[in-house]
């Protein structure tokens, strides 16, 4: 793979060093033979005319979030820090349900709950004109003043782009004289397709000004690349005499300065978590776990002993895993018998989905279709043992109705009336209510923990029980619902129609015009 390049301050976007892709249309046995992990990891880089997919582009997007929007919900989470958003004040919406989930994250973890430390500079159409670098430094002495920060991230928007703001030589500037960490973050929502570089984006600020260059290394101390979920990965390396440092979601800045000294480095999904580690790895000498990701008996009990082999506790490892398989095979057996022949679907993350599959074929739920909102064809280190899709396949079995599509509503509908599942599980709850209509209940994943190792399987199964006895509602609801589509793409049959065929938007445009002329 190519090196990860932490002297510049922007970060190379996931289609330029993953070949990122946001829609496609198959079998995922198909989109993981093109998209031949094994060889991008061996050489590869991701680059030239024999590493790239073929994207079923559609002329439009009805809906998506953007590379700032990450930024806003990794830098915007880090507890005695403050996140400047350099943009309108447009861009600052998210920070209304960031704080809900952030709030609901403190709480979930038993820390002190608050508010997020996010300040907008709210350019104004002079400032577009005139620029805006003395309001940006006005905010940051405004912030230091009010929170007394260990750290002031500021993040660009596309406004910010566009006129060409200067943001790093203002960072530069106001962190020699405050004394702190100043942290440009480039993430313009037009820098990438996919929203998965805003991970990235922060990431790299990160370990460029706040890791410990010199670090002192903990031997029992893990790195845990997550999101705000519950805290269960503290009593899984507990049984292996390890400690967990959880970033950057609500770590605070000495928690993201440990990194560096970390004994190892794991995520809950690849998509989150392949930037940072393999950057720590690369620059600090902290080793990636390199195994399947922890969901289900088969992933759980590789990622354990690859954590094990790496701390050298091989011995812990071996009976806390047989301890659990012994634990929790009862309970996984009631409910694969009270689930025996439900149908399910996966919307989610990408690496997310693959675990979330795995899982639900863990309680002999059918799962014949899944929407993933990009692929990554490779993830930074290159290693096959991190070929999420392909443990899944390989191990699970294949999925018939696998689409990648940008959180794309329109679509959704189609994937959904060709595979009808008994229930979803969900991550963006956007999508859910054109669930609902269809009389599918979703299950929003609010807990991003809830199916991680192996008690994951069973409080996934119980999470579904509760969601089925919910389904004569979403019945009822289909039946006094109408769906906002015209009947013609209600018989629709290929939910990527209009990318394959975008000429069929100028004709309906053209019979639009015509209808309006003649009623007029």
């Amino acid at each position: 793979m190519s090196k990860i390049n932490l002297d510049i301050t922007e970060v190379e976007s996931r289609e330029q060093r993953l070949g990122t892709i946001i829609a496609w249309d198959g079998k995922a046995s198909d989109l993981a033979a093109q998209s031949a992990y094994e060889r991008r990891g061996s050489g590869c880089k991701g680059r030239g005319s024999g590493c790239k997919l073929c994207e079923v582009k559609g002329p439009f997007s009805q809906g998506s979030v953007c590379s700032e929007q990450m930024v806003e919900c990794q830098a915007g989470n880090v507890r005695d820090a403050v996140l400047i958003q350099h943009a309108p004040i447009g861009c600052a919406a998210g920070q209304v349900p960031y704080n809900s989930i952030y709030r609901n994250g403190l709480k979930l973890r038993n820390h002190d709950v608050e508010n997020i430390r996010i300040i907008c500079t709210n350019l104004q159409e002079s400032d577009m004109v005139f620029g805006a670098l003395d309001k940006l430094k006005q905010s940051i002495n405004d912030a230091f003043e009010r929170y007394n920060p260990k750290a002031i991230f500021v993040s660009t928007a596309c406004a910010t782009g566009i006129i060409g703001e200067d943001i790093e030589s203002v960072a530069v500037e106001m962190e020699s004289e405050l004394g702190i960490p100043v942290i440009p973050l480039q993430c313009e929502g037009f820098r990438s397709k996919h929203w998965s570089t805003g991970f990235d984006a922060t990431q790299h600020g990160i370990l460029r000004q706040i890791v410990k260059k010199n670090p002192k290394k903990q031997e029992d101390l893990v790195n845990v690349i997550n999101l705000w979920g519950s805290d269960v990965f503290t009593p899984m390396l507990k049984e292996l005499n390890l400690r967990v440092n959880y970033v950057v979601d609500l770590a605070t800045v000495d928690d993201l300065a440990m990194l560096s000294e970390a004994a190892a480095t794991v995520g809950f999904c690849y998509t989150l978590s392949s930037y940072m580690a393999a950057a720590l790895e690369q620059e600090f000498g902290v080793p990636e776990v390199k195994a399947p990701q922890p969901y289900g008996f088969k992933g759980t009990d590789a990622w354990l002993r690859e954590i094990a082999k790496v701390t050298h506790r091989e011995e812990l490892a071996e009976a806390y895993i047989e301890r659990e398989h012994k634990r929790v095979a009862p309970r996984i057996a009631e409910l694969r018998e009270k689930l025996k022949g439900v149908k399910g679907y996966v919307a989610t993350g990408s690496a997310y989905a693959h675990g979330l599959i795995v899982v639900l074929r863990e309680l002999g739920i059918e799962v014949n279709g899944s929407l993933v909102f990009h692929h990554d064809p490779v993830y930074d280190s290159g290693d096959p043992k991190q070929d999420s899709l392909s443990h899944l396949i390989n191990n699970y079995g294949d999925v018939p109705s696998f689409n990648v599509s940008n959180r794309q509503q329109f679509q959704l509908y189609g994937f959904l009336k060709e595979v009808k599942p008994d229930f979803m599980l969900i991550r963006h709850n956007g999508l859910a209510p054109l669930a609902s209509r269809l009389g599918i209940p979703a299950a929003p994943l609010g807990d991003e923990h809830i199916a991680i190792g192996y008690q994951g399987i069973i409080n996934l199964g119980e999470a579904i029980l509760d969601v089925l006895a919910h389904k004569k509602f979403h019945n009822d609801l289909k039946e006094h619902v109408k769906l906002p589509y015209k009947k013609w793409w209600l018989d629709q049959k290929d939910p990527y129609i209009l990318a394959k065929h975008p000429e069929l938007i100028e004709d309906y445009k053209d019979d639009y015009k015509k209808n309006v002329e003649e009623a007029l």
